[in-house]
């Protein structure tokens, strides 16, 4: 055979070779998502490298579309902190949901994060951090990896959190099928929503941070910064108005808490607005004796900081058995 026929039939089985399956140059075989578990993932947005874990359930790919819970952690925290006393990740691991933790900004790396929710807070506020546009980044950047279902996506938060949940719902109500904030209320100036949008909200009226009634709050940790608090009831009803629900609600479930438990004398108060002529929902878990602190979750600043911890409720159990009954079917895709 000659040197020039070898050197053509040589190269027609590289051809062959690349035309059947074998990665070209540079790319990366391995899927994005191999297993259940955590993953810790960067994406560029403008000028910021924004940084967010997700929680896959087991089985994840065999489940089909999968809802996606966005949990969003107070102010001063971060999204590892957030996953670890939120209880969440049990929740999705049983009911088949993936969770994303999505991390605020700051000036130290992945410590003392905020979130822009309005009024409130921190760098992330006076940078008008755009977490909007963040939040929709991060789900399109998931889904070409992930059977993620585009009806339902939810977003739940604690204070600070809870007020980026709200603006979340009020600014992509179109993407949001229903959002639970936990103690902390709505902080937006500007109210005009897409879509009507389901509501749970949970807080107490002894939070001694995030004032039930409103008003100036105490100074964040560390610092003299503080911050003017919208009173719960008050920005509740602009969803209540908004979603078409009745303005009086009524009581549908009470609990409290053993007599013989740390939190005993807590009280939970579950009212409903219904009936909403939009189809959405507005409910709020009026708490008594509990602090600031996430129901079901130990204190992460201590007692002296955020008052009485209460397992009168567990908010990871509270937030899912709200938001799994609501899609949104007209929700664009994710990109």
């Amino acid at each position: 055979m000659s040197r020039v026929l070898r050197t053509r039939r040589l190269a027609a089985l590289l051809l062959a070779a690349l035309c059947v399956g074998t990665p070209a140059f540079g790319a990366d075989p391995k899927p994005r998502f191999p297993a259940p578990g955590n993953f810790d993932l960067t994406l560029q947005v403008g000028s910021r490298a924004r940084t967010f874990l997700v929680h896959l359930p087991p089985r994840f790919a065999e489940r089909g579309p999968l809802p996606v819970l966005l949990g969003f952690h107070g102010g001063g925290g971060s999204a590892q902190g957030f996953q670890k006393y939120a209880g969440l990740d049990a929740v999705a691991d049983r009911e088949g949901f993936v969770v994303v933790y999505p991390d605020g900004s700051g000036r130290l790396g992945r410590r003392l994060l905020t979130w822009n929710a309005g009024s409130c807070c921190g760098s992330a506020r006076e940078s008008r951090v755009d977490d909007v546009g963040f939040t929709i980044r991060l789900l399109g950047d998931l889904a070409p990896d992930l059977p993620l279902d585009r009806t339902r996506i939810y977003a739940t938060g604690h204070s600070n959190g809870a007020m980026m949940a709200y603006r979340l719902a009020a600014e992509a109500a179109e993407r949001i099928a229903a959002i639970a904030p936990v103690a902390g209320a709505m902080q937006l100036a500007s109210f005009a929503p897409a879509r009507p949008m389901p509501v749970l909200h949970v807080h107490s009226v002894d939070d001694p941070r995030a004032l039930y009634l409103g008003g100036l709050g105490p100074p964040f940790p560390f610092t003299r910064v503080r911050v003017e608090h919208n009173a719960v009831e008050g920005a509740l009803a602009r969803w209540v108005v908004f979603d078409g629900c009745a303005a009086e609600p009524t009581v549908v479930e009470q609990r409290g808490a053993p007599e013989n438990g740390a939190d005993a004398g807590h009280t939970a108060t579950l009212l409903d607005f219904a009936p909403c002529a939009s189809g959405a929902d507005v409910r709020l878990w009026k708490l008594t004796g509990a602090g600031h602190g996430w129901p079901g979750a130990p204190s992460v600043l201590g007692e002296s900081v955020m008052g009485p911890e209460t397992r009168v409720i567990l908010a990871a159990e509270e937030v899912w058995r709200f938001v799994r009954g609501f899609s949104r079917p007209d929700a664009p895709p994710l990109r």
